[in-house]
């Protein structure tokens, strides 16, 4: 049975995925989807690709979105919502642990999920160094003439764009936004928890770069510290095994110590004492900074999700 679509049928994803859009109060399918054919690009069921700009840089941006299988059987409830940096990739993937994780009964609540697309036409390296980055310093490594710093920037155009357009089209539930990001998805983060923290109500960060400027979070913990008694979120830090450094191991890091960077965060936010903060962090076994992902959205998902 055909169901209506939007006039944009399909994205591609660098990936190798495609997105098919629907109408935002369409009820998910419970048979397996039957794909195009014909060498057509692969689409997701169940999800939603809308175009969000931000009017201030004007930068084209998109959101996908994917509902959960009782969103149109349950028309009066509102559900939690993950928003999720690096979409491309990140969004199948999480997509598909939260429908496996609940296939022999529910491990994690159902939420909306909103995966934060690179800026159109643009390379998503160029994307996100500059949308997810602190400050305008780059390594020496990045290409010459790249953009780096403007995840503050980034950040306002997610609470005055992106949260409102999802609160206005979904039912969602207010008191439960969720941060999702990896490496440099993550210092956008950890920038949002120290500067405006009530923007999500929890956090997954995975293996946060924070080699790109340690001083800087230094400050903004510190500062956050100084002007506040209470932090209210629950936060949870994920790192491989292999993001620290130890010489003659081609396994691991040449330069960064990203598990000792990881620990130091942890200890600063536990150390604080925050009455309302709740902080979990592990160190995964036999990964390194590309392949431990999956494994930290599972497990941060069911930190911050338990099914109720």
């Amino acid at each position: 049975m055909l169901r209506r679509v939007l006039s944009t049928l399909i994205i591609t994803l660098t990936a190798g995925f495609g997105l098919a859009t629907g109408p935002a109060n369409a009820q998910p399918q419970s048979a397996v989807k039957i794909q195009p054919g014909e060498g057509r690009p692969y689409e997701i069921a169940d999800s939603e690709v809308w175009d969000v700009p931000d009017p201030v840089s004007r930068r084209g941006y998109q959101v996908f979105v994917a509902l959960p299988p009782s969103y149109g059987k349950e028309p009066q409830r509102k559900y939690p919502v993950l928003y999720v940096t690096d979409a491309d990739y990140a969004f199948p993937i999480i997509r598909q642990i939260n429908r496996r994780l609940n296939l022999d009964g529910p491990k994690i609540e159902e939420f909306i999920l909103v995966g934060l697309s690179y800026g159109k036409g643009e390379d998503g390296a160029v994307s996100r160094r500059r949308d997810y980055t602190p400050t305008p310093n780059g390594p020496s490594t990045a290409p010459s003439g790249a953009i780096h710093g403007q995840g503050q920037a980034y950040q306002t155009y997610l609470r005055d764009q992106v949260k409102p357009f999802i609160a206005n089209r979904y039912r969602t539930d207010p008191a439960r936004a969720l941060f999702l990001g990896h490496s440099y998805g993550s210092l956008l983060g950890a920038q949002i928890l120290f500067t405006e923290p009530g923007l999500f109500s929890g956090y997954i960060l995975g293996s946060p770069s924070f080699w790109f400027a340690r001083e800087h979070y230094r400050e903004l913990e510190a500062g956050y510290a100084a002007r506040s008694k209470d932090l209210p979120a629950k936060v949870f830090l994920y790192v491989g095994e292999y993001e620290a450094v130890r010489k003659g191991d081609p396994r691991f890091n040449k330069t960064a110590d990203m598990v000792g960077d990881n620990r130091a965060f942890e200890m600063a936010l536990k150390d604080r004492k925050y009455p309302g903060l709740n902080v979990k962090s592990v160190v995964l076994n036999d990964e390194d900074h590309l392949t431990v992902a999956p494994r930290g959205f599972t497990q941060g998902l069911r930190y911050l999700l338990p099914a109720r």
